[in-house]
């Protein structure tokens, strides 16, 4: 099963970063103001990562082969990484040294009312784009709160969207304030400043993402709640004396590889064995659909307590 992230938030922000940046470059231009110009090459790197998400998502969609029996469903995993390095280094680092250079050298905003009506509009399509991606968000996040569910999220199409918008709309109330300031206290550094703070917005967003992606690209195992039934389920077949470990990681938001050691009954033929690791397949598949992959391992409890057939991480760790 190949990774699927949710298309309709990535092509909502899609359409709006690319309508505002366009908007913002030419305010920028005509007013001169650092803020504004830090806003607009924002949008632009948002609009570009919107397209890196889409162009993973179609990359994970693509079926398994010989030389990636898994799928490639991580590449929507490295994509959204790629995604926090840009913001980082595009639109923290442009924003800072605009803002750097606004402050060293300020010059007067032109016709500050052109930014109050282009930002004004921007805090209406990025909070439209906002509430798509939060709405979206809650409906995977379940009753989780906002960092909970951000952390147990799978699908970074989805938080990668929300970080990115939340940014957005966070450095958009910073520029106006930024550029109200400059021209009430007649100081344009403080349209630097602005800028700056936007940058460090940016460079904050981009670490938090950084951070979610590196769990899932390290292989993040599936919810704690999700593996307990899995245990249950192997360890309530008839025939099944103990579930030794159970091994799990995601290779995208929905596929995800089990991997379980099952101490058998010595006294079970082998052709009632092969029938007990299809009920449990099947019965784990039906409560978890997610669960693309089950390898069931039949070993006595002694030989995995030695270690023996076992992984160094879950001999030492005893399983999960």
């Amino acid at each position: 099963m190949a990774a699927h992230g949710s298309k309709a938030v990535v092509y909502a922000a899609l359409a709006g970063n690319l309508a505002i940046a366009a908007t913002k470059f030419a305010a920028a231009a005509y007013t001169g103001s650092s803020a504004m110009l830090s806003e607009a090459v924002h949008s632009t790197v948002d609009t570009g990562n919107q397209g890196l998400l889409l162009y993973g998502m179609r990359r994970a969609a693509r079926p398994a082969t010989p030389d990636h029996p898994f799928g490639h469903g991580l590449q929507l995993y490295f994509w959204a990484f790629v995604v926090a390095i840009l913001i980082f280094g595009l639109g923290a680092g442009v924003s800072i040294y605009e803002g750097v250079d606004k402050v060293r050298n300020p010059h007067p905003v032109e016709s500050p009312w052109v930014n109050y009506v282009v930002l004004g509009l921007s805090i209406l399509f990025e909070g439209a784009s906002w509430t798509v991606a939060l709405k979206e968000f809650r409906r995977h996040a379940g009753r989780r709160g906002l960092l909970a569910g951000i952390h147990s999220s799978k699908d970074p199409s989805v938080f990668t969207v929300l970080f990115e918008d939340t940014a957005a709309l966070t450095g958009l109330v910073i520029a106006l304030a930024g550029i109200y300031a400059a021209e009430a206290l007649g100081d344009p550094r403080l349209d630097g400043v602005a800028s700056i703070a936007i940058g460090v917005v940016l460079a904050i967003t981009a670490m938090m993402l950084a951070r979610e992606c590196q769990r899932l690209l390290t292989g993040e195992s599936v919810d704690p709640e999700v593996r307990r039934d899995i245990r249950r389920i192997a360890g309530e077949q008839a025939g099944v004396r103990g579930v030794n470990d159970l091994l799990s990681m995601h290779f995208g938001p929905n596929d995800v590889f089990v991997a379980l050691s099952l101490d058998f009954d010595d006294s079970l033929p082998a052709g009632e064995v092969e029938r007990v690791v299809t009920r449990v397949e099947r019965q784990v598949r039906a409560a978890h659909p997610i669960v693309s992959r089950i390898f069931v391992e039949a070993q006595c409890f002694q030989a995995h307590g030695r270690g023996i057939g076992a992984s160094p991480a879950a001999a030492a760790l005893g399983g999960d």
